[in-house]
Formats: structure tokens, C-alpha cells, sequence
């Protein structure tokens, strides 16, 4: 398992704290945890577990795996595809929470139009050249 890079999760966390207007002690209570604890997590100064991880995604309205990432749990390169589409809108700055949720909601309900097939078939199809010779 990689190591856990807390620094910059603990970054990544004050700021989509602050995209979701929250105040530490708010997304502390919304995520079950205390005070303190969040705020050591954001100052690079403790290592949340994973369940600590995933209780703050839901209070923030992220993905768990956009954290587990950040905290280096899980390689984003071996993550399901479409979570580099994921990470990105949620990682986003200049978008509001609420902008992040239907982004999301579109980007996953045209995945299921096109049958969610993921790998090559998709990007060849998706650039719209034709394919026989």
C-alpha cells in the first residue's frame, strides 16, 4: 500500500471545505468527528483511516475515492475508468458545489446511454471518425 501523503490531503480537504462553505467545526460535526481531530487532519498533522475518510466524502459531498486518492490509498491509475472525470470535476475550484453535483449527475447518466463499455470502443467511437477503410 502506498504511503499516506497527508499534506496535501490535508490541503485538498480545507479547500473543498471551503468550496462546500463550510466551517471546520460544521464539516467536524457533519462528519461525526471531532474539532480537533479534523483540524490536525487538515495541518498534514494526523492520518485519517479510511473510515474517517469516507465519512468526511459524504459530509462534503465527494466521492470516498477522490480522498482515498488524495491520501494515497488507492493508485488513480488503477481506479475504475470515469474516475479521472470524477476526481477532476470535484477537484475543480471554480465550481460551486452544487455545479460539481450535476456535472456529475449528466457525465454519469450519458456513461449509461452509451451503455457504460468503457476501454477503446468507447474513445473510438466517441471521436467520430469512421473506422473502415
Amino acid at each position: 500500500m502506498a504511503s499516506l501523503n497527508v499534506g496535501n490531503l490535508g490541503e485538498f480537504l480545507r479547500e473543498q471545505r471551503r468550496n462546500a462553505q463550510l466551517s471546520l467545526r460544521q464539516l467536524a460535526d457533519a462528519a461525526g468527528v471531532s474539532n480537533p481531530y479534523l483540524s490536525q487532519i487538515e495541518r498534514g498533522l494526523r492520518k485519517p483511516s479510511a473510515e474517517i475518510l469516507q465519512q468526511l466524502a459524504k459530509a462534503l459531498r465527494i466521492s470516498a475515492e477522490t480522498l482515498y486518492v488524495q491520501a494515497g490509498i488507492l493508485d488513480e491509475r488503477r481506479n475504475v475508468d470515469g474516475v479521472e472525470v470524477h476526481t477532476a470535476i470535484l477537484t475543480d475550484p471554480s465550481l460551486t458545489a452544487q455545479q460539481k453535483q450535476v456535472l456529475l449527475q449528466i457525465y454519469e447518466s450519458f456513461r449509461k446511454e452509451n451503455g457504460h463499455v468503457g476501454g477503446e470502443k468507447d474513445s473510438q467511437e466517441a471521436d467520430g471518425e469512421p473506422h473502415a477503410t
